[in-house]
């Protein structure tokens, strides 16, 4: 089940939202939200519920290993981690792996057919993350089972993130209120991550797919250009949609998550690009691998390697193929120039800084959308080396039609804080209070368009349901 799918709007959040409102006493709350969550998840996953069942029950009993008496903690929490990585590794990269051995001499592996259970990678690191916590202190532990399955499975961020570390939740689990501003908050942010996703993502899609699907030799430097810009957006609309969408989601029921973008299209810096974008998996990495490894503490060499252990970890993470991981690389390699001046920014004119962030990103975005490492070197190469001809522009042109004029331009411009800056010219409380309800009137427009999309409007799932 989609966010951006009759189904979700007009049952199931319609429904979950009327019984959690109704009910006063938070422990029956938690339970609603609960059994909403797993229902959530079973609509689309039937039988890989029963692994996420039992993930959370082995990190449930790793938990309550984590009490301070027991001498054996560190031996539990490695016993935990590689439970976790070992449960994702059989289902995310049995065949990945199996790939690369065969691809040694003398070696002919089968390769198993396993089907990739939706958010598996996601509610592996909040299962983690709670272990973590818990060994760090025993005061996170969970004595409550069905508390630390609402913290795995709640349904606003289970299957596409944020992430939730354990310690932002934990507090909310007992202890948290709806008010009638936090609730229209809530459901004007969703509206925001739905309109991201039917509108703008949805639209740059087919452009992106339409290049993407063509033969390398049909390529000509327009046609791949329009490409990997439509991808360039389409993932930045998609996947901050539905995160804005969960946020939203989590404020309607009193919670409240920590943002997941921050306008990654206005950096300067890659460094400041990893700053803004997948901000929730960023930090997971950084708390819970980069700093354990040393951080930079040990060292400029040791720095370096930690760096590009890390970014190798980001590429694996985002799914099994050797596209992810250069993609990883590519993006550790250039923050580990920049850390080191090599390529140093703040000399530049400040729009060459904009225009090398984005062209790295947008080149690296290429290994993240192509079907293979040879497929995205040839793209690239097609994006430098001048080719073409009559036919080749007409299928340039084919694909700049009005809507997707206008989506693009949209896009280009909601991709920078527009809107936050348009806020900060309300000096008065009576500009503020204009602001605010013209933003309203704005989302309702919004939320019209979007029902008129969805009733026309194919199947279309989120980009980061596959991770």
């Amino acid at each position: 089940m989609v966010f951006s799918s009759p189904v979700f709007l007009f049952i199931f959040l319609t429904a979950v939202y009327i019984l959690y409102r109704i009910i006063p006493n938070i422990t029956i709350k938690n339970v609603i939200l609960l059994l909403f969550s797993i229902l959530f998840y079973t609509y689309g996953e039937p039988k890989a519920v029963i692994l996420m069942f039992i993930s959370i029950l082995m990190n449930y009993v790793f938990g309550l290993a984590m009490k301070s008496g027991n001498k054996h903690r560190k031996l539990c929490l490695s016993a935990a981690v590689t439970a976790n990585l070992l449960m994702l590794g059989i289902f995310k990269y049995a065949g990945f792996g199996a790939d690369m051995l065969n691809k040694l001499p003398f070696l002919n592996v089968t390769v198993p057919n396993i089907a990739l259970p939706i958010g598996i990678s996601f509610y592996t690191f909040q299962a983690m993350s709670y272990v973590i916590d818990a060994y760090k202190s025993p005061d996170y532990i969970q004595k409550n089972l069905y508390k630390l399955a609402l913290y795995i499975t709640f349904f606003p961020q289970l299957v596409a993130g944020p992430i939730v570390k354990y310690y932002d939740f934990a507090d909310q689990i007992d202890n948290r209120t709806v008010t009638p501003q936090m609730t229209a908050e809530g459901i004007k942010r969703f509206i925001t991550g739905l309109s991201k996703k039917l509108l703008i993502a949805n639209t740059m899609a087919y452009a992106a797919d339409y290049v993407y699907s063509l033969e390398m030799s049909e390529l000509s430097i327009p046609l791949a250009w329009l490409g990997a810009l439509s991808y360039l957006f389409q993932i930045y609309f998609d996947f901050s949609g539905y995160s804005d969408m969960a946020i939203g989601l989590g404020a309607m029921f009193g919670f409240t998550f920590k943002e997941n973008f921050d306008y990654p299209y206005i950096s300067q810096s890659m460094q400041e690009f990893w700053r803004r974008w997948h901000i929730s998996v960023s930090t997971w990495f950084k708390e819970y691998l980069y700093i354990p490894l040393g951080g930079n503490r040990k060292g400029k060499v040791r720095t370096a390697l930690n760096k590009l252990i890390v970014f190798f970890c980001t590429g694996l993470w985002h799914g099994a193929s050797l596209n992810f991981i250069v993609w990883g690389l590519i993006n550790g390699v250039f923050l580990m120039i920049e850390s080191y001046k090599i390529i140093n920014t703040e000399k530049w004119y400040r729009p060459f800084r904009h225009i090398y962030a984005i062209f790295v990103t947008t080149l690296a975005f290429v290994f993240f959308r192509a079907e293979n490492l040879t497929d995205a070197c040839k793209y690239i190469g097609r994006m430098f080396v001048p080719s073409g001809n009559s036919e080749q522009w007409a299928m340039f042109m084919s694909q700049l039609t009005p809507l997707y004029l206008i989506t693009f331009v949209f896009a280009a411009v909601f991709s920078m804080p527009v809107m936050e800056k348009i806020k900060s010219t309300a000096k008065s409380a009576k500009s503020a209070a204009v602001y605010e309800y013209s933003v309203y009137g704005i989302s309702m427009v919004l939320l019209g368009l979007c029902i008129l999309s969805l009733s026309s409007a194919s199947y279309n799932p989120f980009i980061y349901f596959r991770f």
